[in-house]
């Protein structure tokens, strides 16, 4: 199968009134070029570069920055400390004097680390493909580089100020240490576009949820099990189930607000490696648990919904059973991007480049459909949109998939966007 290329949904004429010249060569090169777009795509895919594989995250980004050289662009590696245990970035420069600087933001890193079995690219029919990171992100990836190309071989990058910063750690964050060049050099432009997972033609993201990490350790007594409830109180496990419910009770309805204990292990011992995201616990039926822990993260719109909750679950750790005790601690990650009146105008100028093309409207997305992102950390300085990436659906699952049928129309339009923004 081979990706179907754009089929232009208004008439010539109408095309004419709303397109130019160059735009309409702009569509037909992204169209001409989508084999080498597809090709390069499954090579890309098909490199494990989950966040913790430097190596896989370093070998993306030379492929990346090899198609971005051939662009004119100025590319680097951006190092960081040993102790972030990160590959680092990937950063694209052009200077020019046209038209607004834009910030294009994607990441090299998946979800998929190099211990779980590999899913490789495969066409599933003439509509889908599959693969890890197909669509979160390594399709926004490859389609900001198509979209590029399709411009440079118009040259209509001359002159332009484009940045493109390709982070190597967004699914699984070092910290904010790992983002002070990512906000520097964004603050230095006008504009910044994120390619993450699009929700098809109509919808594009101007406001999206933060995320932070939450740790809770539970200690208690330990000794035979025929004690439990009694002089040995309730054990680790129990007063750990009883904090997750009563976090689910008392905070799982309130608008944009999640809360997801990823992991969790109880028993005699219990031992975690930050470093590969792996615990081991030693335990016996008969021996009541001494201690447990839970791993999480808290997702949120704003930053007063963030501490809102946050002194919300400290009340409940607090509140221990019997002979337990518990402590729960809080890192930051990503921040809320709250939607804003230059978010939504930067909406309108796609919506109506969307029209002109023939694709139909472009809508705001329901912030709370979207998990944090890079975008983010830039959002309080410059209007952003998100959301500009390749379709699809099952993103972080064995089940990612692509829409091979609306990634072309994606591509010619976040060229053209470019192209607009720029004049």
């Amino acid at each position: 199968m081979k990706f179907l290329y754009a089929l232009l949904l208004c008439s010539p004429a109408v095309l004419a009134q709303s397109l130019t010249k160059p735009e309409k060569a702009v569509l037909a090169t992204v169209q001409k070029q989508m084999p080498d777009t597809e090709a390069f795509l499954e090579k890309v895919v098909n490199i494990n570069s989950g966040s913790l594989n430097k190596e896989g995250v370093r070998t993306v980004g030379k492929l990346m920055a090899d198609e971005l050289d051939k662009l004119g662009f100025k590319t680097e590696w951006v190092t960081l400390p040993d102790s972030l245990n990160r590959a680092g970035h990937l950063v694209a420069t052009r200077q020019g004097r046209k038209g607004k600087k834009l910030f294009l933001i994607g990441h090299l890193d998946t979800v998929f680390e190099k211990s779980l079995p590999m899913e490789p690219f495969t066409r599933i029919n003439d509509s889908t493909a599959a693969g890890q990171g197909v669509n979160d992100i390594k399709g926004g990836d490859v389609l900001v580089i198509a979209a590029l190309k399709a411009l440079h071989a118009q040259k209509l990058l001359d002159d332009t100020s484009i940045t493109v910063y390709f982070t190597g750690d967004e699914e699984s964050g070092g910290g904010a240490a790992s983002r002070i060049d990512f906000v520097e050099r964004a603050r230095k432009c006008d504009v910044a576009l994120a390619f993450e997972t699009a929700q098809g033609l109509h919808s594009v993201t101007t406001g999206r949820r933060g995320s932070s990490s939450w740790t809770l350790n539970v200690k208690a007594r330990t000794g035979h099990s025929s004690r439990i409830f009694s002089d040995l109180g309730y054990g680790a496990i129990y007063e750990a189930v009883r904090i997750l419910n009563e976090f689910r009770r008392t905070l799982g309805q309130e608008q944009y607000l999640t809360f997801n204990p990823g992991l969790i292990v109880g028993g005699s011992e219990v031992h975690y490696d930050d470093k590969t995201a792996k615990a081991e616990t030693i335990g016996k039926t008969n021996i009541v648990a001494g201690t447990a822990l839970v791993k999480g993260d808290l997702r949120f719109l704003t930053e007063a919904q963030k501490e809102s909750a946050r002194s919300r679950m400290r009340e409940i750790v607090e509140k221990s059973l019997p002979l337990t005790k518990a402590t729960i601690s809080f890192e930051d990650g990503i921040p809320g991007m709250e939607p804003s009146a230059g978010n939504e105008e930067l909406r309108k100028q796609l919506d109506k480049l969307s029209q002109d093309i023939g694709l139909g409207p472009v809508q705001a997305g329901d912030p709370g459909s979207r998990g944090a992102g890079d975008v983010s950390f830039v959002a309080q300085y410059m209007p952003c949109l998100d959301g500009l990436g390749a379709s699809g659906k099952g993103a972080h699952s064995i089940e990612e998939t692509m829409n091979t049928k609306e990634y072309p129309l994606l591509i010619q339009r976040a060229a053209l966007f470019m192209y607009r923004l720029t004049r």
